[in-house]
């Protein structure tokens, strides 16, 4: 299906990035919100991006202006007659979405696709909701939308095929890089980010180092931020919500350090509240530190004296790696691509995700470090079966010439 006009749902920072990607193609997209303040705050989000272009040398100013002309800002449905893909960008509550989606499904033509910027929901109960299944899908964009380029495409149960590939077209009709994934909760990116993020937080509430420190040696292992400068970045109110949603599915592995909590009860949500792991302005990291020791005198977080160490965050990322290769969520190559251009990641200087990092290390070198840190912090760190299976096939990556990828020489 060729798709002529576009509509996104939700102007909010995500929603109105969403928006002007889409103008940027040269499509004309409407801008929806129910609030005429989050309209004109994102419609002036849009114009700062192109403003940016235009101060680069990027674009001139009416070439700005043309682009700009293609975004309608609106209160209504009134204009969605005609829509051939919508996006769907309001606050993660399924409840909200659910609404949203009973909504579309009365203005909406019925050859249109409908399309959810969720980062981790059930597709298959949007589809329901929706009244057309065949014709919903998964299409989570990263943050910033404008800049990254990964786009994760996700089918429903009910999803049809013709309804995954016009998907993956408009993505790269917008210059983005789809990658298919089997709905699971947290898709893959976040999925795979979460118990990395997670045990960042572990790690500071226990006294392992500072939230600078773990950043730095984040960053020296090849990250572009660390993980603290990235949840207050994502904001860690959405943090929150997200490891709540992964524990409710996945149990305990994915259970949330209680740190998170307190933070988002303090209101400290990141760089939008001007104050979460770090502070901004005149706002400190006092009252966090003051946090950490009441969780470690009242039990709830130990306090560790060894230091920080890098494994701790990167294997639980690897073995839910494998265990996404397992459930058969995503191909090895598509697991590692997601990572690299959904997060930056690289290991030694090379653009590789983890699976690519296990194969460097050795899978058996990857099973003996979680088995110490299942010994040290618990069963969140069993490894994956298929992990145990690969070391003993004797694919232990490259220095055996096969891991979970090929290696020729």
């Amino acid at each position: 299906m060729y798709i002529f006009k576009a509509a996104v749902v939700g102007a909010g920072a995500m929603g109105a990035e969403i928006a002007q990607v889409i103008s940027y193609s040269g499509l004309p997209v409407i801008l929806k919100d129910i609030d005429p303040s989050m309209l004109d705050k994102g419609m002036a989000r849009i114009r700062r991006i192109y403003q940016g272009r235009v101060d680069k040398g990027k674009m001139t100013a009416g070439e700005m202006d043309g682009k700009l002309s293609l975004v309608t800002p609106t209160l209504t449905y009134d204009a969605f007659g005609d829509v051939d893909i919508v996006v769907e960008a309001v606050p993660e509550k399924m409840s909200v979405k659910r609404a949203v989606l009973g909504e579309l499904a009365k203005v909406l033509p019925e050859s249109a696709i409908i399309a959810s910027n969720t980062s981790a929901l059930s597709i298959s109960e949007m589809g329901a909701a929706s009244g057309r299944p065949a014709k919903m899908i998964g299409m989570h964009f990263f943050n910033p939308a404008h800049v990254m380029k990964l786009v994760e495409i996700i089918p429903g149960l009910d999803t049809a095929q013709e309804t995954v590939d016009d998907a993956a077209a408009f993505t790269e009709s917008l210059r983005k890089l789809p990658v298919i994934v089997q709905e699971c909760p947290g898709f893959l990116v976040n999925r795979l980010l979460m118990p990395y993020l997670n045990e960042a937080v572990l790690a500071l509430a226990e006294g392992e180092g500072a939230a600078g420190e773990i950043d730095e040696q984040m960053r020296v292992w090849g990250w572009p931020m660390g993980p603290f400068l990235l949840m207050d970045m994502l904001g860690l109110d959405v943090c929150a919500d997200v490891g709540q949603y992964l524990e409710s599915e996945y149990g305990d592995r994915m259970h949330g350090a209680e740190l998170f909590a307190h933070l988002v009860q303090s209101g400290r949500l990141g760089e939008k509240s001007g104050a979460g792991f770090y502070g901004y302005g005149g706002e400190t990291d006092e009252p966090v530190k003051k946090m950490i020791a009441e969780l470690q005198a009242s039990g709830v977080a130990r306090r560790r004296n060894g230091g920080f160490d890098p494994d701790r965050l990167i294997m639980p990322l690897i073995n839910e790696a494998a265990l996404c290769l397992q459930e058969h969520i995503a191909s090895p190559s598509d697991i590692d691509l997601a990572m690299v251009a959904g997060t930056g990641m690289t290991y030694g200087g090379e653009r590789v995700g983890p699976l690519a990092v296990a194969d460097i290390l050795g899978l058996d070198a990857v099973v003996a470090k979680l088995e110490v840190l299942q010994k040290k912090y618990g069963e969140r760190f069993r490894p994956a079966r298929l992990l145990r299976s690969k070391v003993r096939a004797g694919h232990l990556g490259r220095k055996a010439g096969r891991g979970f990828h090929e290696y020729s020489g």
